[in-house]
């Protein structure tokens, strides 16, 4: 199994950004904050918590890869970890046999965090070429952007 990792440090208590993150708020916001990271999340079945499953569509721009299906595996409120493992459509057509997401905020004080965000995943041996799609570019600026959406939030 491979994986990619991302860290983004923020001046956000780490319970406010499991808000979003630990519920279905992510897809709702996701689309609207970042158009060019996810065009549309549906909600297939769930409230948010595990076996809870969302269709993922994305903007153009991805080779190969316009719809997914996500489902969460692990979802918690305690230590504030989610895994969300894709479970059909383009990404495992085009030939990974793994892909799953794995987000944990991470407390570093009272009003201070960090999002860590991972890619784990496992490529079919006939398609290496499928490393360099890989990236955590997209999860980062939703970290960010999530981050900044809470930050706004507070001032309005």
């Amino acid at each position: 199994m491979r994986r990619k990792t991302h860290e983004f440090e923020t001046d956000v208590p780490a319970s406010e950004l499991w808000e979003i993150y630990g519920t279905l708020r992510a897809a709702e916001l996701l689309p609207q904050l970042l158009p060019q990271v996810l065009a549309k999340a549906e909600l297939v079945s769930g409230d948010g918590g595990v076996g809870t499953i969302l269709q993922l569509t994305f903007p153009p721009g991805i080779p190969g890869v316009q719809r997914n299906m996500e489902k969460f595996a692990k979802v918690d409120n305690v230590n504030y970890f989610k895994e969300s493992e894709i479970i059909d459509g383009d990404i495992l057509k085009i030939g990974f046999l793994h892909y799953m997401y794995r987000f944990e905020i991470i407390a570093k004080g009272p009003s201070s965090s960090v999002i860590r965000s991972t890619i784990e995943y496992e490529i079919d041996d006939g398609h290496p070429e499928l490393e360099a799609m890989v990236s955590t570019a997209r999860l980062a600026a939703a970290a960010e952007r999530f981050s900044g959406y809470i930050k706004e939030q507070k001032v309005t």
